[in-house]
């Protein structure tokens, strides 16, 4: 699979969740695209994911 344009080897099905986690994001502070589509917050859990998906993540930043 992809990850914001890098290649990451998976060995099974994951959540989605599972990957934010792996990578270091706050759940809460990140948009994802998976296959060009929005996966909503809720779904993160639920959303699995294999080796020939491509995700972005976006994460919020505060600031002022």
């Amino acid at each position: 699979m992809y990850v914001n344009g890098r290649l990451k080897t998976i060995k099974d099905k994951m959540p989605l969740n599972e990957l934010l986690l792996q990578e270091g994001h706050d759940i809460e502070r990140v948009a994802v695209e998976k296959n060009g589509k929005i996966v909503p917050r809720s779904s993160f859990g639920t959303e699995m994911l294999s080796d020939d998906d491509r995700i972005e993540i976006v994460c919020f930043v505060g600031g002022g």
